[in-house]
């Protein structure tokens, strides 16, 4: 954590040295020294951080030292935040030097800064750190060891354990067996593994057992040579890696072992292969590997057979480990289903007699509890340890969430972005590192509760769990901070605001108190979970301008004009903000911001200040104006040319419309309330060679469907609420080819009132039945990898075509407010109920 935010500073002060360098431009002078000073210092106190983070959680000391060196580090980061909107105010105004007290001012503080870092370098020699590399997080070693009646809820996992571990056919005789139990630290790996290892089928069904706790770093020879003195009952003497690997190969000879790799780390497959390959040659059929691990890779990388992924106890067996009355289930339920959690509580609360003591231990904040960071917390800091720090950081900055939180992932990535957590070198886009950092994050367990995209089975959105957003929160419990408003006295006596850097406010929707959040002045994230009442309008602008450093800011309601004197704010996030009718004038100023997050607003328009915004690389929905000279017009979009992902153009003048071709090489588009009875020529012509995903929504005057049937790539279509279209025919699957819908999977048709008849057939099909005396004519293709469709609200629709019904591979139809089509396909009396008794999913409204 520490130790990336030193290197964020560091790669911005080379920055910000380097352009005014570059630019020629007089801003800071004098600090030569200091600056390289400062940089050496940083770079020599980082060496050691990565043992300081890991005392800190018992030595108070050295959590203090490395609360003063995080906060050094953001004020320095906050002097170049201060320094590169100088550069930028010069450049805006076409200046080579700054006045002589704000050059003044910077310079101080930079000398400051060196001073508080010199004092905190100096301290650092009595705690005696030993720099990055010479030590590994000491992790605990297992054995097989264990006693079953203190095990509780496991019963389900243990059967799916064992039904692998003792099923044999031919197909897995042939291979090597490996069974993978993945899950985050606490959860219970080792104890099914436990479990299994010791039940006696297992023991029956194998003639050799060998338990080794791998732990981290994987050593290919101190491995083999463990599996050895298991099977030969004493130790050994070979150290030369091939002398044991044969020595392996001759002990498991015509043996069928079961093999466990407990608390494996390793993704190098070149290690994993030295072990495998000496197990392979000796293997007999029916042989296994049973690893425990808390990665995802690392069950890839070892070509897991079967991959068990443990999940929470339920409640009940939670509540099991201790017979508590009303006072224990409460605590109880506080675990979570953490196994690691209830039996640090449950150890902890049998030295405490007294209903006063459990009350105390029941509202008490995890961090507060010894034995519980002692016991638990390791479990989760080995994890944590094993990140590369960047990610580290960016798990630690979840802590800004509150509790049982919906985490959108793109959202989170835009909120890494803006804090500088996401240094790509160049060779990937920066959002694509930010989904690799979560991805390695989800992987390692750190995230749960998932919701994926139905079209690409990407993360949308995830949950922490509990215990594991606590443990963010001790990381971070000085820096990220979640408050609610109308507690503020409260949470006055916990906590300086000054050290406060990411803030969530919560609060009931009835006058809110900001006097604390007032104090928060060195913000660089704020995040409203609320709707900030029309009564505070007053306090609103002066709430805003001593936020200078602030880079991310969620807010729901009109924004006030001095929002746009936040020249470091990079994320503006006001979705939702269904009241908000315009933007302050002065937006333009904003020059840093990169995303602007303003669908399901009511925006009359957008100020002509955002065509300057050209770093702008999210801005979910373009407003266009045709008149008013402050207000942006539809060619205002050139300028914005770095913009990416999503963008809704939103217009009232239908010329505008019909003018606005989209490029041949996108993907999605949705169009909604086209107001035209017929459709602009560049929606007849299909230009749209890589479209994938479109939707066509409320365009209510339509009175007839675009030949869409041509679009070569479309796989997914949504038309909803075209309520003069009647008839479908010909037209919508398109003339110019004989392939219609080539690659359709989905297709949906929402409230569609008016339709009576859908038929499958081209506009000139007689006129091909006469010429077929001639020339036999090729059969059109049509829909040819349909699986998936729906009706939804259309009650005067007749039929449905017999070719989509029979000549599709259709997987999946849904039939909902649809009173004809319910009864002609209605299961075993409808009249075409025949039609679609092939189709494995069929569903009907109330299904």
């Amino acid at each position: 954590m520490a130790h990336a935010l030193l290197s964020i500073v560091l790669t911005r002060l080379a920055s910000v040295v380097e352009q005014q360098i570059r630019d020629e431009l007089t801003l800071v002078l004098g600090v030569e020294a200091e600056i390289q000073s400062l940089t050496d210092t940083l770079r020599s106190v980082r060496d050691v951080l990565e043992d300081a983070e890991r005392r800190q959680v018992k030595e108070k000391s050295v959590q203090g030292w490395l609360e003063r060196l995080k906060d050094m580090a953001y004020q320095m980061d906050d002097v170049l935040d201060e320094w590169s909107t100088a550069i930028l105010q010069l450049q805006m105004e076409e200046l080579k030097t700054l006045p002589f007290a704000s050059r003044r001012d910077i310079s101080l503080k930079i000398k400051d800064l060196k001073q508080q870092l010199d004092v905190i370098a100096s301290e650092r020699t009595r705690f005696n750190f030993i720099s990055s590399g010479t030590q590994e997080p000491q992790r605990l070693i297992t054995t097989s060891a264990i006693d079953v009646s203190e095990v509780y809820g496991r019963d389900t996992d243990v059967n799916a354990i064992l039904g692998r571990l003792l099923s044999e056919n031919d197909e897995e005789k042939s291979r090597l067996y490996i069974i993978a139990i993945v899950g985050t630290g606490g959860m219970g790996k080792t104890t099914l593994a436990q479990l299994a290892y010791n039940h006696p089928e297992v023991k029956a069904h194998f003639d050799e057992r060998i338990w080794v706790c791998v732990s981290d770093p994987f050593d290919p020879i101190r491995v083999c040579r463990a599996i050895v003195e298991t099977l030969q009952k004493k130790p050994c003497n070979l150290h030369d890696l091939e002398a044991v690997q044969q020595e392996i190969q001759t002990c498991i000879a015509g043996q069928k072992f079961l093999l466990v790799l407990d608390d494996m780390w390793t993704e190098d497959y070149r290690l994993w292969e030295q072990l495998k390959n000496t197990l392979n040659y000796g293997a007999v059929g029916g042989s296994r590997i049973l690893v425990t691990t808390r990665k995802d890779n690392v069950a890839k990388m070892m070509g897991t057979t079967y991959k068990h992924p443990i999940g929470e106890l339920s409640p009940q067996h939670a509540q099991q480990v201790e017979e508590l009355k009303e006072i224990g289930e409460k605590i109880a339920d506080k675990c979570k289903g953490l196994p690691l959690a209830i039996k640090t509580l449950g150890n902890l609360m049998r030295l405490k007699n007294k209903k006063e003591e459990w009350k105390n231990v029941l509202n008490s904040e995890v961090w507060q509890l010894d034995v519980f960071e002692r016991d638990l917390f390791p479990a989760l800091l080995l994890s944590y340890y094993d990140l590369p720090p960047a990610i580290k950081r960016c798990f630690s900055y979840c802590a800004v969430f509150p509790k049982d939180a919906d985490i959108r992932v793109d959202k989170l990535i835009k909120l890494w972005m803006a804090q500088n957590y996401l240094n790509s070198d160049g060779s990937k886009e920066i959002e694509t590192l930010g989904r690799e950092y979560f991805d390695y994050l989800a992987a390692g367990s750190f995230f749960q509760d998932f919701q994926k995209d139905d079209d690409d089975d990407d993360i949308v959105s995830c949950k922490m769990h509990d215990i594991v957003h606590d443990f963010a929160q001790l990381l971070t419990k000085n820096e990220c901070f979640i408050m609610s408003v109308d507690n503020a006295e409260e949470e006055r006596t916990r906590i300086s605001f000054q050290t406060i850097r990411h803030a969530t406010l919560t609060r009931q929707p009835w006058d809110p108190n900001f006097a604390s959040a007032y104090e928060m002045k060195n913000l660089h994230t704020l995040l409203f979970t609320f709707v900030v009442i029309s009564s505070l309008d007053e306090d609103l602008p002066n709430f805003f301008p001593h936020l200078t450093c602030l880079r991310a800011l969620d807010f729901l309601r009109e924004l006030p004009e001095t929002i746009c004197d936040l020249y470091n704010l990079q994320t503006l996030n006001i979705f939702g903000c269904v009241s908000l009718i315009q933007l302050p004038q002065a937006m333009g100023k904003l020059t840093n911001l990169r995303h602007l997050q303003n669908l399901l607003t009511t925006l009359e328009y957008l100020p002509k200040g955002i065509s300057r915004l050209t770093s702008l690389q999210t801005l979910n929905e373009f407003v266009v104006s045709s008149d008013g000279d402050n207000k942006c017009k539809i060619g205002d979009l050139r300028n914005l040319n770095n913009l990416r992902g999503e963008l809704g153009i939103r217009v009232r003048d239908e010329g505008v419309a019909a003018a606005l071709e989209p490029h041949p090489n996108l993907k999605s588009l949705s169009i909604q309330r086209y107001g035209d009875t017929e459709w602009h020529g560049w929606m007849m012509r299909s230009p749209l060679t890589q479209l994938k995903n479109l939707a066509l929504s409320y365009c209510s005057k339509c009175l007839r469907m675009p030949p869409l049937g041509e679009l070569p790539v479309l796989e997914k279509l949504e038309i909803t609420d075209m309520g003069s279209v009647k008839h479908i025919g010909g037209e919508f699957l398109g003339s110019s080819s004989r392939i219609a819908f080539p690659k359709l999977k989905k297709l949906t048709f929402h409230d569609m009132k008016e339709w009576e008849k859908w038929e499958v057939k081209e506009e000139e099909e007689e006129e091909e039945e006469e010429e077929e005396e001639e020339e036999e004519e090729e059969e059109k293709s049509i829909m040819s990898c349909l699986s998936y469709l729906k009706i939804l609200g259309c009650p005067k629709l007749e039929g449905l075509p017999d070719h989509v019904l029979q000549r599709t591979p259709l997987q999946e139809l849904v039939i909902a407010d649809s009173d004809f089509l319910q009864q002609r396909y209605q299961q075993d009396i409808g009249e075409d109920r025949q039609k679609i008794s092939h189709i494995p999913i069929v569903k009907y409204e109330g299904e």
